[in-house]
């Protein structure tokens, strides 16, 4: 496969801690593909992996971020047949309230285990596993009667 053939992007596993409660993270919903996903985008000419990481975030939540560790990249073929990969890293939120733009319609705070059933593509699984083993201890969410980390399940387009 040709260099020209591959498209890279990257984008942020948005998590918040609130006193008291377990790390939630941040998921879209894009409603002309109607999947549930974490925000990304592709690299402008020119543009670091880091920046286009925090831009894409800023334009599809609103939410300005601080960059942190970098997870594991995930990678698949695009729509148009081209490998896709895609660069993320964990981020925090440092001003903006977490809003719908461009083509997201709907922005979600969930814990792990929720939002873990909620993603639309088997791809963003291990990454959100990767991200829960490295931030929240090695530990996975208490099971509530669903599946957890453990028993993941593709849910497209389900309520929470």
């Amino acid at each position: 496969m040709s260099d020209r053939t591959v498209v890279r992007a990257a984008g942020g596993v948005i998590v918040r801690h609130a006193p008291g409660r377990e790390p939630e993270v941040l998921l879209i919903h894009r409603s002309r593909r109607d999947d549930w996903t974490f925000p990304k985008g592709k690299l402008e000419p020119g543009e670091s992996y880091q920046a286009c990481a925090l831009r894409e975030v800023a334009e599809e939540t609103g939410l300005r971020c601080l960059l942190g560790e970098e997870l594991p990249q995930t990678s698949h073929i695009d729509r148009k047949g081209r490998l896709k990969i895609v660069r993320y890293w964990v981020m925090r939120p440092i001003t903006g309230e977490p809003e719908a733009r461009y083509d997201v319609d709907v922005v979600r705070w969930l814990p792990v285990d929720r939002a873990i059933r909620l993603l639309t593509y088997d791809y963003d699984r291990p990454l959100l596993k990767a991200f829960a083993s490295a931030f929240m201890g090695d530990r996975e969410p208490a099971p509530r009667g669903r599946p957890t980390l453990a028993a993941p399940r593709r849910s497209r387009g389900a309520v929470l």
